[in-house]
């Protein structure tokens, strides 16, 4: 399933956008994932979704998510289904519920609220840590519908527990033609729960039940149906309801098992342990030299491929850092599926360092070897913000990016300091810097 790069824009560009054309449609939203405080606009699957802020000219504000409305390509029926899709994958992403509770269209992106049903259970996320990059790119039919049930089962979960218990279940059955098939699929898979799911088969075996029956029977068609003598599931007795909310519990876990296992759809979580962070750059060698890198082959093969390759350094989500646009890629180190690569700028006076693993597809950054380069050339004031904002934003936890050519960017680990620690914020540390180095050049102007 491929999850490409997903831009983010903040700030001053989404309202730009929002004011550069007419036709939108807004849907409010009820959220369970952490929303963003302002607008934020994602590209998904060739679609821009304007997620609406949670604050307005320090106000509260209804979230929604926003997007282009033409007549000519299907109207609101058109638009609301992209956004019902989105929601779903973003659901799934999040490990929570985005639920559309209602929208409206017109020329002007409109905002869309009823406290009631418009909120956020999470509270918001800082100015720009949202974040879905990577996002899913659904294309099988199939695969929609299992996310679209999931979305209202999470829904209804804090709802109406028979309601969100059929979801899940839908989840699964939808994906077979044959009741008996999805049958034999859930009693396949009961021992593989954990935790809560766990506990309820070990009680239901206990007492001599058939957790695979007892699910379809006394959970999916009790809920479904109502006849004078079939099984139901009474609102008004008590021990229906605590039955299924402790049934709840299993085919819950059984659907995300399906989605997961089965249908090989990523969440950010399991995501960010299997991606492999190199991936876009495997254009630039030959796929025999890759396989060696990934099993890191000793002697190494060649990577000549990596010399001279011209890289931007970038911060998420902001892009290039200005004065990084062109660095020189050159290969100082290798081994076992490591390689290490210096990159320089074309006035050659500032040196950054990069450990590209492709044993695990990883990308390291080495705050510690970079620096200014006095030479040729002298570091100016522009090489010393360009480094400071590099160096102060990506210790404190900034994600560093590089982009070769026009390939999609490829994301560094984190950087988590040992035994160091930053008294003032980045930003703050680079303007010290800078005005440092002012100081320091005026005192030797005057020598």
């Amino acid at each position: 399933m491929r999850t490409p790069y997903i831009p983010h824009t903040f700030g001053e560009d989404v309202d730009r956008k929002l004011r550069g054309r007419v036709g939108w449609l807004t849907a409010g939203v009820a959220s369970s994932i952490p929303w963003p405080s302002l607008d934020v606009c994602v590209k998904y699957a060739g679609d821009e979704y304007f997620l609406r802020g949670s604050e307005r000219s320090g106000k509260p504000s209804p979230p929604g998510i926003t997007i282009a409305c033409d007549p000519g390509t299907g109207g609101a029926d058109a638009a609301i289904a992209k956004i019902y899709r989105f929601t779903s994958v973003l659901s799934w992403f999040a490990n929570g519920y985005v639920d559309v509770s209602g929208y409206i269209h017109g020329t002007h992106p409109a905002l869309y609220g009823d406290p009631r049903t418009v909120y956020s259970s999470m509270g918001t996320a800082g100015t720009k840590s949202f974040n879905c990059n990577h996002l899913p790119i659904v294309e099988d039919d199939n695969v929609r519908k299992a996310l679209a049930f999931w979305r209202e089962g999470k829904r209804l979960d804090e709802v109406h527990d028979s309601y969100a218990f059929l979801s899940f279940y839908k989840v699964i059955e939808s994906q077979f033609r044959d009741g008996r098939v999805w049958g034999r699929w859930i009693a396949a898979n009961i021992d593989k729960l954990s935790d809560r799911a766990a506990n309820r088969v070990v009680e239901l075996r206990a007492a001599g039940i058939d957790v695979a029956s007892h699910l379809f029977e006394s959970g999916r068609c009790a809920v479904a149906h109502a006849s004078l003598e079939g099984e139901i599931v009474d609102p008004d007795i008590p021990a229906d309801r605590r039955r299924l909310s402790a049934d709840l519990v299993i085919i819950e876990e059984l659907a995300r098992i399906y989605i997961r296992d089965e249908l090989g759809v990523p969440t950010a979580r399991t995501l960010h342990r299997t991606r492999d962070r190199l991936a876009p750059w495997d254009p630039l060698l030959p796929a025999a030299t890759l396989e060696a890198l990934r099993r890191g082959d000793h002697p190494p093969p060649d990577v000549s491929a990596l010399v001279g390759r011209i890289v931007s350094i970038g911060l998420w989500p902001d892009g290039p850092i200005p004065g990084l646009e062109r660095m020189t890629m050159h290969v100082d180190a290798l081994d076992r599926g490591v390689v290490k690569i210096v990159l320089l700028n074309e006035r050659r006076t500032i040196l950054l360092v990069f450990f590209l693993d492709y044993n695990s597809g990883r990308v390291h950054t080495n705050l510690e070897d970079g620096g200014l380069v006095h030479g040729e050339n002298d570091p100016d004031e522009n090489d010393v913000r360009a480094y400071a904002t590099f160096f102060y934003k990506v210790f404190g936890n900034a994600i560093a990016e590089l982009t070769c050519n026009a390939i999609e960017p490829i994301d560094c680990e984190v950087v988590v300091p040992v035994n160091m620690r930053m008294t003032v914020s980045p930003n703050e540390a680079i303007a010290d810097t800078v005005e440092r180095f002012r100081k320091e050049r005026a005192a030797k102007s005057e020598q």
